[in-house]
């Protein structure tokens, strides 16, 4: 299928996607924030620039796009065109991913990852879950935890 809008068009739209500051890490921050967790933003001393740095919990949290980190769920779809070069933009965020989570469990950080259709999408699960989930989880003892569409995990 072709697409819908001009390469002008589609160029200025891909050009307005923010890499932070997102709706799903701002909705993720105020709850938390609201429930009295402090943490900082973006910090660009550790590998990958966590969207939360919880230095007290010595926690940092992502929250990932899943269209932009290729996750395995109903909002990721490879693009049609131009395939070869999403294929290596999108493969290179993944093992980009990968090397970020070994440096930083090396570093003795925990992570979690909230995974963009946790928070939209028809696999969604309920916002308090989500924000339940990650605060019980900044409180607890697991290396890493992944919250998902459709399901809360923790290793």
């Amino acid at each position: 299928m072709a697409d819908v809008v001009s390469p002008q068009k589609r160029s200025q739209m891909m050009a307005g996607i923010k890499g932070k500051n997102t709706k799903p890490e701002m909705m993720i921050r105020t709850a938390l924030h609201r429930r009295g967790f402090r943490y900082r933003i973006h910090n660009k001393d550790l590998p990958g620039k966590p969207d939360l740095v919880f230095a007290k919990y010595r926690a940092v949290v992502f929250v990932h796009g899943c269209f932009w980190h290729a996750h395995e769920c109903h909002l990721f779809k490879w693009p049609k065109s131009r395939a070869e070069f999403w294929r290596e933009k999108i493969g290179g965020n993944r093992a980009r991913d990968i090397r970020q989570l070994a440096a930083l469990d090396e570093a003795g950080w925990r992570v979690l990852i909230i995974w963009e259709c946790a928070l939209k999408g028809k696999t969604r699960i309920d916002f308090e879950l989500v924000v339940n989930q990650t605060s019980a989880w900044l409180t607890g003892t697991d290396r890493l935890g992944i919250i998902s569409g459709g399901s809360v995990d923790g290793d």
